[in-house]
C-alpha cells in the first residue's frame, strides 16, 4: 500500500474551520492575466488570522453566498510577514465569476486549509523540478517561496513553465527575483507574438533540453492533464522513480471532505488524499479516463 503524504499536522487546531467558514475580507486584488486575478484575503476575525497556517499545495474552500464553494489552492508566499493569504484564480465558473465581481473590503466565507502538500522537507537535499502550466504554476508558487527562504537546503532547482501566449504568463514581475536565487527559470508559450523572443513549444519537450540526476531529482508538477502525463512521461524515461513524482490533481473537487464523490480517483477522493499525490500511488489509475 502506498503511503500518502501525511498532513495531519496541518489540520491539528482547526477542526471547526474546516467544517465552517470564516469570513475574510479581500484587502488587495492583483490582476495577472486576462480572466487571471489575485486575491489577497484578512480574516475579519483576530484570533482566526492569528492562527491560521498553510502549507504549499493545500487549498480552501471559498464560499461566496448565492453562488456555492469553489477549492482554490494557495498561491502565496505561506511564510510572509503579513499573513496574507493569496489566492490566484482563473474566472470561469459561477463562484469564481461571481468573487470577480467583488472589489477591496468585500468578504467571502473561507474554510480550510484542505488537503496533501507538496512534501518540502522530504525533498530537501534533491535536485527539483518544478513543471507547470498556464494556471498551473499558482499551487507551486508557495513551494517556491519555501524554496527561497531555505535555498541552501535544496540541489539544482529548475522551473519549466508555459503558457499558451505572452500575456498569459503569470507572475512574470517575479522571475528576476527566483533567477537570483538560482533557480534555473525556462519560460515557453505555445504561440508567440511579435514581441516575443523567447522558447516556443510545449512544456515536456524542454526536458530534452538538460540533463538530470535519477538518483537525486524529484519533479513536482501541476497543470492541464495532458502536460502532466508528458512530464511523468519524460519523468520516468529517465529513471527518476515514481515515488519522487508529485502530481497536484485539482479536478472537480466540491466539498474539500470526500463526501460528495465528485473528485474519486480509483480509491483516492483527490480533496481529502490529495490534491498531493506521490505518481507511485496514482500509477494504477492515472490512464482511465473515467473514475
Amino acid at each position: 500500500m502506498t503511503t500518502l503524504i501525511d498532513t495531519a499536522s496541518h489540520h491539528a487546531g482547526h477542526t471547526d474551520q474546516l467544517i465552517t467558514p470564516d469570513w475574510a475580507e479581500i484587502v488587495r486584488i492583483t490582476p495577472e492575466a486576462d480572466g487571471v486575478t489575485t486575491f489577497w484575503f484578512k480574516f475579519t476575525s483576530p484570533e482566526v488570522q492569528a492562527r491560521y497556517r498553510f502549507a504549499p499545495g493545500q487549498f480552501n474552500m471559498l464560499y461566496l453566498p448565492g453562488c456555492g464553494e469553489a477549492a482554490i489552492s494557495m498561491s502565496s508566499d505561506p511564510d510572509a510577514p503579513d499573513r496574507l493569504v493569496g489566492h490566484t484564480t482563473r474566472l470561469v465558473g459561477n463562484v469564481t465569476k461571481g468573487i470577480g465581481k467583488l472589489q477591496v473590503g468585500d468578504t467571502v466565507g473561507m474554510r480550510g486549509p484542505f488537503g496533501t502538500c507538496w512534501p518540502m522537507a522530504e525533498l530537501e537535499g534533491k535536485d527539483l523540478v518544478i513543471a507547470c502550466g498556464g494556471i498551473g504554476l499558482p499551487p507551486l508558487r508557495p513551494a517556491i517561496y519555501h524554496i527561497l527562504r531555505s535555498r541552501e537546503k535544496y540541489g539544482k532547482v529548475t522551473l519549466l513553465y508555459g503558457a499558451r501566449t505572452p500575456k498569459d504568463l503569470l507572475y512574470q514581475n517575479e522571475y528576476e527575483t527566483w533567477k537570483q536565487a538560482d533557480i534555473d527559470v525556462q519560460v515557453t508559450v505555445d504561440r508567440g507574438d511579435e514581441a516575443w523572443d523567447g522558447r516556443v513549444g510545449v512544456v515536456p519537450m524542454w526536458f530534452y533540453h538538460f540533463r538530470v540526476d535519477p538518483q537525486k531529482t524529484a519533479i513536482l508538477t501541476c497543470g492541464p492533464e495532458i502536460m502532466i502525463r508528458f512530464v511523468i512521461y519524460e519523468a520516468l524515461a529517465r529513471r527518476i522513480p515514481a515515488g519522487r513524482i508529485y502530481v497536484s490533481m485539482e479536478r472537480n473537487m466540491k466539498c474539500g471532505q470526500g463526501a460528495c464523490g465528485h473528485c474519486q480517483m480509483g480509491p483516492y477522493f483527490v480533496c481529502k488524499d490529495g490534491p498531493v499525490f506521490p505518481f507511485s500511488a496514482l500509477e494504477k489509475f492515472f490512464n482511465v479516463e473515467e473514475f
